[in-house]
């Protein structure tokens, strides 16, 4: 809701309190009002009561913390109202009693209805700027976990291409082609919310590209994708950590598993591989997965299941809801 058409709500609450607030004053309680219209000279005193009050008594002893003092003196106010009421305007000759149990409701109503909402506006208000300053602490985390997802990626293609360049320099070329696309990828469009599913699958069939021609003799890769369609959205770079950890926990001369599988808006991302001995296996706690799990939360908060299977087949599974 823009400030507008909140302030423009917030008049029509008013108008309609005062209309009505006026319709029983003068109709249902006719017998005490009606003559000569007393109410209708209180009525415009009693208004800035209730301005006064919202405009200055309120925000400043609530401010305070004067709650005590505050309601000393607005009861003070709605006393000497009323019997300004009795005495001067309606002249109804009655007891200060019997003029507060008839007529204090008609000055009490009125300060409590709109203090009432005063505070109502004040503690949506604090929500709203809240959420803002939620919204902003969530964006900065994410750019913060992305800043460091990039340079990890780019700092493991480049050891890539200067091995590549001393042992097979006629392979570099290419291998700086794909890390072109990569960086186009991971420097523009990962900046969004999120992507199409299509663009990120392109960005992580080139990085399996890139890591065939990297252990090459080495490793054997299998990848398959599967999908009823690819018209889905995603966050950038959530599948890429762990496909990479796929890579790095990895034996020599063993086989690497990946599948993506897409229906009807869940996706699944099955890594596995022969793992790394312990004293030399990185933890599910390093920072790639730290991270990924942080941007789940985020992002797919209620949306994802992440599961990890340590031992001498290492495997990971992430389930994400893409409706």
């Amino acid at each position: 809701m823009t400030v507008s058409s909140h302030r423009i709500y917030e008049a029509l609450i008013h108008l309609l309190f005062w209309a009505l607030f006026v319709f029983v004053s003068l109709f249902v309680f006719s017998n005490y009002y009606w003559s000569e219209n007393p109410f209708l000279q209180y009525f415009f005193i009693l208004v800035g009561i209730v301005y006064l009050n919202n405009g200055i008594l309120l925000p400043y002893f609530i401010s305070k913390r004067y709650y005590f003092l505050y309601t000393l003196i607005i009861g003070t106010i709605a006393f000497l109202g009323t019997q300004a009421y009795c005495n001067y305007f309606a002249q109804c000759g009655c007891s200060v009693m019997k003029c507060l149990s008839d007529y204090l409701w008609q000055t009490l109503v009125p300060i409590v209805f709109f203090s009432f909402l005063w505070m109502l506006y004040r503690y949506l208000k604090k929500q709203d700027e809240l959420e803002v300053i939620k919204k902003e602490s969530v964006e900065m985390e994410l750019h913060y976990l992305k800043s460091q997802i990039n340079p990890h990626v780019l700092f493991n293609n480049l050891n890539t291409i200067y091995s590549y360049s001393l042992e097979k320099p006629a392979e570099v070329p290419g291998m700086i082609l794909m890390l072109s696309d990569n960086l186009k990828h991971v420097l523009y469009e990962s900046n969004a919310h999120k992507i199409s599913l299509q663009k990120e699958l392109d960005y992580i069939e080139n990085y399996i590209a890139f890591q065939k021609i990297r252990t090459e003799n080495l490793k054997r890769i299998d990848y398959h994708v599967e999908t009823d369609t690819k018209d889905h959205q995603i966050a950038p770079l959530l599948l890429i950590t762990l496909i990479e950890n796929a890579f790095k926990h990895s034996t020599a001369k063993s086989n690497i598993s990946i599948k993506i599988t897409v229906k009807e808006g869940m996706l699944i991302c099955e890594c596995g591989n022969r793992a790394l001995p312990k004293e030399t296996k990185l933890s599910k706690s390093t920072i790639g997965l730290n991270n990924l799990q942080k941007r789940l939360a985020i992002l797919y908060r209620n949306k994802h299941e992440l599961t990890i299977t340590e031992g001498e087949n290492y495997k990971v599974r992430l389930l994400l809801n893409l409706r």
